[in-house]
């Protein structure tokens, strides 16, 4: 498959690029710029882009089987709740100019629900990740989860995915969940990068979660 991947240079675009190489698939690494990138591939190709330039964008995506969003605008960005909010409608935007269908978002843990309730709204919320989880979920909530043009999918990571070491083997194995996290018998939410990485290439290829909200963990 021919992939668009915005934010390519992230933590976790990073991890999806490397999994979409492995499996052979054509990828256009799209980041403000790739000279981090570091991985060189005969399927790979590097543009360095500014998301709100959508000409520039839709030239780069056109023509691709899909989308895969991994936009963050920078977890130390003073203005992250307003720049996440305008890239990811530019994202959006672009991706229904281009022509192309499928849109995979990869959001937060914040926009999953216990008990009804959006994590993110809950008292025990980390503070300094507000910011931007409130604007995630904003987005999904207001935006994303109306479009009726795409098929969209967005992704809610575990909520300890940051927190297993990077150093990890991949071990192949997670569960799916829709709305609400996945928790184990130890009654955690976790998923190390790696297996993310594995959950959304899957996706990619399986199609299951068409116009829905998903996660997965261990």
């Amino acid at each position: 498959m021919k992939i668009s991947l915005i934010g390519a240079t992230g933590y976790v675009g990073n991890a999806i690029l490397k999994e979409l190489l492995e499996r052979n698939h054509q990828v256009t690494a799209i980041a403000r710029n790739t000279d981090k990138l570091t991985i060189e591939h005969e399927n790979l190709k590097k543009k360095n882009i500014d998301i709100f330039n959508l000409t520039d964008l839709s030239q780069a995506i056109k023509g691709s089987d899909a989308v895969i969003s991994a936009y963050n605008p920078g977890w130390s960005n003073p203005n992250i709740h307003e720049e996440y909010l305008k890239g990811a409608t530019s994202i959006q935007n672009t991706v229904e100019i281009s022509g192309v269908k499928k849109l995979i978002v990869i959001g937060g843990a914040g926009t999953l629900k216990i008990d009804g309730k959006y994590i993110v709204d809950g008292p025990d919320f980390p503070k300094q990740l507000y910011p931007a989880a409130s604007a995630v979920k904003k987005y999904f909530v207001e935006n994303l989860s109306k479009n009726k043009t795409l098929d969209w999918e967005f992704f809610s990571p575990a909520i300890e995915m940051s927190n297993v070491s990077d150093t990890q083997i991949k071990t192949g194995k997670y569960r799916l969940g829709t709305e609400s996290p996945v928790f184990d018998q130890d009654g955690r939410s976790r998923l190390s990068v790696q297996d993310l990485a594995l959950a959304i290439a899957d996706e990619l290829e399986n199609k299951k979660f068409n116009h829905q909200i998903f996660t997965a963990a261990y």
